[in-house]
C-alpha cells in the first residue's frame, strides 16, 4: 500500500497527489509502491509532550480533519506548495536521514533524528512516534520530544482513540489546525507532560499492509499544516517504518543467533572434562583483555565469538561421521583449533572470528600449531586466546580463589615473551587487580 504522502490512502481523496507540481523526491531506498508508507507496530514516540496530547484526544471522523477550523488543506497563498529550491533541501534531509538506515543499527537514534528532521522541514515545536503494542490494541510512545517527554512513556493510547488512535486504526493521515475547537481532542497527555497542543499534524507507518505506527507534529510554528506537509511526513513514515522493520528483524535474528550459541556451548561443554563453563569465562576475560588493548568494536565482538567458540572442534572427536565429513582421519589434539574453524566457516557473521580460532594455540615464539606462526604474526584475538587456554588450565585441575589469580600471573609472566605477547601478558596482570568481574 503505498504512503499516504505518494498517493493517499485508499478512500481517502484529501490527501491525493497534488498535479500540479512533482511528487516529492524519496530517498533512494524508499520503497514507495510497497507500504513502506508507515503504518505501524508499537512504540514510544519522540513527540512532543503536546503532539501526545493531541493523539490521545477523541476518536477522530477523519472526514472532518482537512479544514475542520476552516483552514483549507491547499497550499497557502494560491501557491502549489513548497518551492523548487525547498523542495530539494527536503529531498536533501530525506537522502540523509535513509542513508542512516544502513550506518546505524541504533532504532532510538534512527526515530529521535526522524521526529528532529520532523520538526525542522514542516516547521514544528515538537514531534513524536508512538508504535503499535504486540497486542496490537494500544499504541505506546517510543520517541518524543520536549523536556518533559519523558511522562509519556509509561503512558498508552487504545487505537481507534484519539487523533493518533484514530489515523493508527483507519491509515488515512489527520491535519488539526485547531486543536481546542476539536471534540476528538483530549488534554490527559498535555496534563502529563505540561505541553499545550495548538495543532497538530499525524500520518500512519505502515509495513506491506501492516500498522507499525504513527508520525506526528505538534503546533505549526507559523500558517497551517497543509497537504504538502501531509506528503513531507508521510515521506518520514516511510523511512521510520523501514527503520522499525529493520530493527524487528535484526532484533530477531540476534534472538536466534544466541540461542543457537547456547546451544553450542552446551555441546562444547560435553565434549571434555572439565569443560563446564570455560566457553563463556574465555569469552568474557578475551573482551576484557581486547577492550584495554584498544579492539575495536567489530574486533571486539569476534573476539567474544572465537572465546565462545574456539573448541568447539571437540565436537567432532565423538562423532566419527562427522571428522569423515570434515575430511579428518583420527582425532588428535592438535586438530582441534583447525576443525573448529572447519565447522564454522561459511557462517558469514563468524568469518572474523575464524583466524582466532584457528591460531590460538600459536606460540609468541613461533613453536605452536597449527600454523607456526610467530609474534604479531599471530592475530590479536588468537594471542589472548593462546594466554587464556593456559590460566583456564589452571581452574580445570581444581585451583580457586587467590591461589588461582596467583599463579595464574606467575604462568602470565613466566610465558611472556616466550609463549604469550607481552602486551596481552601486561593487560592480564593488570585485570588479575581485581579479577572476580572478568574471570
Amino acid at each position: 500500500m503505498p504512503g499516504p504522502g505518494l498517493h493517499g490512502p485508499r478512500g481517502s481523496a484529501r490527501i491525493a497527489a497534488d498535479d500540479g507540481h512533482p511528487a516529492l523526491l524519496l530517498p533512494q531506498g524508499s520503497r514507495r509502491g510497497h507500504g513502506a508508507q508507515g503504518g505501524g507496530e508499537g512504540g514510544h514516540a519522540a513527540d512532543h509532550p503536546g503532539r501526545a496530547r493531541e493523539s490521545a484526544s477523541g476518536d477522530h471522523d477523519g472526514a472532518r480533519s482537512a479544514g475542520r477550523d476552516g483552514v483549507s488543506m491547499a497550499p497557502p497563498n494560491g501557491s502549489n506548495g513548497a518551492t523548487r529550491v525547498e523542495r530539494l533541501d527536503d529531498a536533501h534531509e530525506l537522502f540523509a536521514i535513509a542513508a542512516s538506515l544502513s550506518s546505524t543499527s541504533d532504532l532510538d537514534f534512527l526515530l529521535q533524528k526522524i521526529g528532529a528532521a520532523a520538526e525542522k522541514l514542516i516547521d514544528s515545536e515538537a514531534s513524536s512516534i508512538m508504535l503499535v503494542t504486540d497486542d496490537k490494541k494500544s499504541l505506546f510512545f517510543r520517541v518524543a520530544s520536549g523536556e518533559s517527554a519523558q511522562a509519556l512513556k509509561t503512558m498508552t493510547l487504545p487505537i481507534g482513540t484519539g487523533i493518533a488512535g484514530w489515523v493508527a486504526q483507519t491509515g488515512k493521515p489527520e491535519v488539526v489546525n485547531d486543536a481546542a475547537a476539536d471534540p476528538r481532542f483530549a488534554g490527559k497527555f498535555d496534563k502529563a507532560s505540561g505541553f499545550v497542543t495548538r495543532s497538530l499534524l499525524c500520518v500512519p507507518m505502515t509495513y506491506r499492509e501492516e500498522r507499525v505506527g504513527v508520525v506526528e507534529v505538534l503546533n505549526k510554528r507559523s500558517g497551517a499544516y497543509t497537504e504538502e506537509h501531509v506528503r513531507l511526513l508521510s515521506s518520514l513514515a516511510n523511512l521510520a517504518s523501514i527503520a522499525i522493520t529493520n530493527a524487528k528483524i535484526i532484533s530477531t535474528q540476534k534472538n536466534f543467533f544466541s540461542h543457537i550459541l547456547e546451544i553450542l556451548i552446551a555441546v562444547i561443554e560435553t565434549s571434555k572434562p572439565r569443560m563446564e563453563g570455560h566457553p563463556v569465562r574465555a569469552a568474557k576475560l578475551a573482551c576484557a583483555i581486547g577492550r584495554m588493548l584498544g579492539q575495536d568494536a567489530l574486533d571486539y565482538r569476534m573476539t567474544y565469538y572465537a572465546g565462545i567458540l574456539h573448541d568447539l572442534g571437540y565436537v567432532a572427536f565423538k562423532n566419527p561421521r562427522l571428522l569423515v565429513d570434515l575430511g579428518v582421519i583420527g582425532a588428535r589434539e592438535e586438530l582441534h583449533p583447525a576443525l573448529s574453524a572447519k565447522m564454522l566457516e561459511g557462517i558469514k557473521m563468524l568469518e572474523g572470528a575464524l583466524p582466532a580460532i584457528l591460531h590460538h594455540h600459536e606460540e609468541y615464539n613461533g613453536i605452536g600449531f597449527p600454523g607456526k606462526l610467530k609474534g604479531e604474526a599471530i592475530p590479536l584475538g588468537a594471542r589472548i586466546l593462546g594466554l587464556i587456554e593456559s590460566v583456564e588450565e589452571l581452574r580445570m585441575m581444581g585451583l580457586r580463589g587467590p591461589e588461582l589469580y596467583k599463579k595464574a600471573v606467575l604462568e602470565a609472566k613466566n610465558g611472556s615473551g616466550s609463549r604469550f605477547d607481552p602486551k596481552v601478558v601486561e593487560a592480564f596482570v593488570e585485570l588479575m587487580a581485581a579479577p572476580e568481574s572478568v574471570w
